[in-house]
């Protein structure tokens, strides 16, 4: 048993505790924070500002100093002594779409579930680390630091709230945001996602493709594509459709149009950092075109080179020439996000997501060489972005882990390397630590958003143990 482990495990065992944790949680997201147009004061418009009020009031009321920082983030000091440790979360949240079961917005505990937009992203979690700073500090704990938890407004558009808030404030020491998975996630993979394409002189020869287009955003698999082929009937088409859904997987839909035939392709969408959980519809596509007898002309050759280079079901890069991977990071992945096409060019757009081994030689060079091989350039933004690795076996990361260990028995638990990125990509030594179990299913993003309440309480235990921890 750890230092002060029976009384935290007591405090939050509380049922009352444990009830004005839930009833904190529902306040801060009953508050629609979507971002908006920026108003005066309200760099991410109302919601995120009225979000960030209402959990400074909520910090207030339970004690902390506080500071609103031009709208961009509040803080909440556990105490007055040197800052060591910043806990980083976050006040917006992303639209709610459609499909909910509840309101959104009008939070719900259904057989200890709390269902609503912000409940695991992140207004629970953030809850979570203030009660644990609570309990902390009503337990008398002796501490020789302090903890800042920061609460941002632009964490699901871009943080800028935390660059605003770094470009006068000192990283701290030890760094974590409830904002992701347990164990520990100490690395985050780089980014490379350039825009490339070609063009050619209009062509007149039958049968050709004269418009493609398919994928709406970059960290997206494309669940949807479409292309018109002229000069070509459904009926031709439809033994090559059947044979390219049995190969991929996709579903393909034929309808006649005036000049030839219009292909639906649907796929699966996933996100970018996982794209095997998903079904390219655009590299579906290009599957059934690559095998049609269209034309020798500038819109087939495109076609033909883009198949080769990125096959269905190639999320590695190995057919562009950058497949890689290590034992810490594991590997490269790609998705090929968003392509047009017209009758004189067009232009893509892939996501990848890199390991720590990958370098401009290997990967951004690379790439470029094979696509100069076939005609393509680079037409935007090619830049490699950094991968963000804190070592695992420093005492910070190890800390976490014993807490995490501690409090749910797991044995031996491993930190974790990711393709997507957290609130602490640009923050030196930071990792995402939590609030998400193995396993669990947050429907993060999506209808129906919800956490258990017993693995709030769990995480309530965990950051109380690490702000002890880190701070005593």
């Amino acid at each position: 048993m750890m230092k002060y482990e029976e009384q935290i495990r007591a405090y939050f065992d509380d049922p009352a505790k444990q009830r004005e944790l839930v009833a904190a949680v529902c306040r801060l997201v009953s508050v629609r924070s979507v971002k908006e147009e920026a108003q005066p004061g309200m760099p991410f418009g109302e919601g995120p500002a009225r979000a960030l009020d209402e959990a400074l009031k909520l910090c207030d009321e339970l004690g902390f100093a506080t500071r609103n920082h031009d709208g961009y983030v509040g803080t909440a000091e556990l105490n007055d002594k040197d800052t060591i440790l910043h806990i980083l979360a976050h006040m917006d949240v992303v639209g709610e779409g459609k499909g909910w079961d509840t309101d959104p917005y009008g939070p719900v505990e259904k057989d200890g579930v709390l269902y609503g937009r912000g409940v695991a992203d992140d207004k629970g979690p953030a809850v979570a680390a203030l009660f644990a700073m609570k309990c902390v500090k009503d337990l008398g704990l002796p501490l020789n630091h302090s903890a800042r938890m920061i609460l941002g407004t632009d964490e699901e558009s871009g943080s800028e709230d935390i660059a605003h808030y770094y470009a006068t404030e000192p990283y701290a020491k030890y760094t974590f945001s409830p904002d992701a998975d347990f164990p520990v996630i100490n690395i985050e993979k780089g980014h490379y996602h350039p825009d490339f394409g070609s063009t050619w002189a209009k062509s007149e020869v039958l049968p050709r493709v004269t418009g493609l287009k398919g994928g709406f955003r970059t960290n997206v698999v494309p669940p949807e594509s479409q292309v018109l082929v002229v000069g070509v009937s459904a009926a031709d088409l439809e033994a090559a459709a059947q044979q390219t859904a049995a190969e991929t997987g996709a579903t393909f839909t034929l309808e006649a149009a005036e000049e030839g035939t219009l292909i639906l392709c649907a796929g699966k969408n996933a996100h970018a950092a996982n794209p095997d959980g998903g079904n390219n519809a655009i590299t579906a596509l290009l599957t059934l075109l690559d095998r049609l007898p269209l034309a020798d002309c500038g819109s087939t050759a495109a076609i033909k080179s883009m198949h080769t280079l990125f096959p269905h079901g190639d999320t590695r890069g190995e057919a562009l020439g950058i497949a890689q991977a290590d034992e810490l990071s594991g590997p490269l992945t790609l998705n090929l996000a968003l392509m047009t096409l017209d009758e004189t060019g067009f232009s893509a757009k892939f996501d990848v997501r890199f390991p720590i081994c990958a370098n401009e030689d290997n990967c951004k060079k690379a790439c470029e060489a094979s696509f100069a091989a076939r005609g393509i350039t680079v037409t935007g933004d090619g830049d490699m972005t950094s991968v963000h690795h804190t070592d695992a076996n420093s005492p910070f990361v190890r800390t976490l882990l014993a807490c995490y260990e501690n409090y749910t028995g797991v044995k031996d638990a491993k930190p974790l390397a990711i393709g997507g990125g957290t609130y602490v990509h640009d923050i030196p030594g930071g990792v995402a630590f939590g609030c998400e179990l193995p396993g669990a299913d947050p429907r993060m993003h999506g209808p129906n958003e919800r956490i258990p309440v017993a693995d709030l309480v769990l995480s309530c235990k965990i950051f109380a143990q690490a702000i002890a921890e880190l701070c005593g």
